[in-house]
């Protein structure tokens, strides 16, 4: 399943509260839910939250998936973009 990063644009998000993170998280996990029991392949796998961002990792089948979570959660996916490798350290020692 392809992965995409989704940069979200969301001010003060790196000063929030963790009630405030959790409660973000709760919405977010319930769109997933309804949209997974609508057959729609689509997974959160986890954030990083900067100062006025949150760069988010997804699984799914397509980008639309991206947009329609975003679309139904209200948290704006700025920039998605599909991930097409990884690299790490150890990719220096293959």
């Amino acid at each position: 399943m392809p992965r995409f990063i989704i940069e979200r644009d969301l001010p003060e998000i790196g000063s929030a509260e963790r009630e405030a993170l959790k409660g973000a998280a709760t919405q977010s996990n319930g769109v997933l839910g309804e949209m997974q029991a609508e057959r729609k392949n689509i997974q959160w796998l986890h954030s990083y939250v900067a100062a006025d961002k949150t760069f988010c990792v997804y699984l799914a089948d397509d980008e639309a998936l991206v947009q329609e979570h975003a679309e139904r959660s209200g948290f704006p996916a700025t920039l998605v973009t599909e991930i097409r490798r990884l690299i790490d350290p150890v990719t220096a020692e293959g």
